[in-house]
């Protein structure tokens, strides 16, 4: 009896055994498109929405931020280039990085009054909303 139910159990972890085997973090290729893209957490608040992309080792200059018919562009480029001379070797490294995300930004947001701003590896954007779309406070109604 334990022999007709071992080679059922085989069969039955064998779709994991593939998946697994052929899946991409074991054979060391996590997303390409993915891997290039920073993390990113967007967060709406009473007032305005927060991006904020990490995204460490650059400097201000490296990124370009631009609203385009309600789209709102994050885009980055940086080269690298390290060259090493010695009388035994010669050494030649080059390094590039570079993304591009884009976000529909709702009709309830201030297109013209977008902050960006980068400290410690960190890209934040703040999206201020227009007067309508925030929400009012609370009001009691009186019952007569």
């Amino acid at each position: 009896m334990t022999l007709s139910l071992r080679p059922r159990r085989m069969l039955e972890d064998m779709p994991s055994f593939f998946s697994n085997f052929f899946d991409d973090e074991i054979l060391g290729f996590d997303g390409f498109r993915t891997k290039n893209l920073p993390a990113t957490n967007i967060s709406e608040k009473e007032d305005h929405f927060l991006i904020e992309m990490a995204v460490p080792g650059m400097k201000k200059d490296d990124f370009h931020v631009n609203v385009e018919n309600g789209i709102l562009h994050i885009s980055s480029e940086k080269k690298e280039e390290k060259e090493e001379k010695d009388k035994q070797y010669r050494r030649r490294e080059y390094n590039y990085y570079s993304f591009e995300r884009s976000f529909t930004l709702p009709e309830s947001v201030k297109q013209d009054d977008i902050k960006a701003r980068y400290k410690e590896g960190v890209l934040s954007l703040t999206i201020e909303k227009k007067e309508t779309s925030k929400k009012l406070p609370k009001k009691e109604i009186p019952i007569q």
